[in-house]
């Protein structure tokens, strides 16, 4: 079965897209649809594995997908990993920052080795791919950057290493956007709420009730899947956000704007339609018994 992208087919074609942490969960969505539309992916991510297995269910053609394993927190590792995807398609139309990671903790038992990798991951990373998409092909031939991140806005208590890391990396999609408008290069970010994705299978087992019970502060009553952020995503890249840049767009299921009500209840209701285009798509395992997931 063929990915169901409500954007019209060839999108993409003779476009190369960088997909960070394209070897699973919303990642390997995007990259499944970034294909279908006729796109060229470089799959960049840690566990070549997982890397090799989204090259073969998109159906392992050297000349229209590429894997390189690295770690992205790495200088020199991005720099070798950019210049290895220009070596293989002669450009870059763009990266999508989607690599990262963090974990629950409070700010009091957070070691500091804990907040670096958490900080690399999720900022530190994102700066080092659009400043070497950047560096090596954008100025001189423009291009649309999107960063996945999280929204940050009301701190992330649970969370403060990551609610920082996606500050800085908000901050820095806002800053690049000015300073690479000159080029021809748009810079977007995208800021998935609870996505039922297979991250969350990566959280521990005392998380497992707060993730399944979420959907009763989201206005729509539901996680989100994969494809509604790879949608966001698409049209980010695309000639039809020409005019945008510097944006952040939130797909949260309206969770952002009821977190300050305190006199309003939603009322239960099962009126919000998912869309999935990604026929490959499974709810993670921790939602398994929770049927508003997707």
């Amino acid at each position: 079965m063929k990915y169901r992208s409500v954007f019209r087919p060839g999108l993409f074609e003779n476009n190369v897209f960088v997909v960070t942490g394209g070897g699973s969960g919303i990642g390997r969505c995007i990259a499944h649809e970034l294909a279908s539309l006729g796109a060229r992916i470089a799959l960049i991510g840690r566990t070549r594995e997982k890397l090799e297995r989204v090259r073969e269910e998109l159906g392992a053609d050297d000349r229209l997908v590429m894997t390189h394993a690295c770690d992205l927190r790495n200088e020199e590792a991005v720099v070798a990993a950019v210049s290895a995807v220009l070596r293989w398609a002669g450009r870059i139309n763009g990266p999508v920052n989607n690599a990262g990671g963090q974990f629950p903790s409070e700010l009091k038992n957070l070691s500091l080795n804990g907040w670096n990798a958490v900080i690399a991951n999720n900022m530190t990373a994102t700066f080092l791919m659009s400043r070497e998409g950047y560096r090596q092909w954008m100025c001189e031939h423009g291009g649309s950057i999107v960063n996945i991140g999280a929204d940050w806005e009301l701190g992330m208590p649970g969370m403060g290493h990551n609610g920082a890391a996606r500050a800085g990396q908000c901050n820095f999609t806002m800053t690049a956007s000015v300073e690479w408008a000159h080029a021809g290069v748009r810079v977007n970010h995208v800021v998935p709420g609870f996505i039922a994705s297979s991250g969350l299978d990566t959280y521990p087992e005392h998380a497992h009730e707060v993730l399944r019970n979420v959907r009763s502060h989201v206005p729509l009553k539901r996680h989100g899947n994969e494809s509604e952020v790879s949608a966001a995503v698409a049209f980010l890249l695309s000639e039809a956000a020409s005019y945008i840049t510097g944006a952040s767009i939130r797909i949260d299921g309206g969770l952002h704007n009821n977190s300050r009500s305190s006199f309003y209840e939603v009322p239960d209701h099962s009126r919000s339609i998912p869309y999935s285009g990604f026929p490959l798509y499974r709810p993670p395992s921790v939602l398994a018994s929770d049927h508003s997931a997707g």
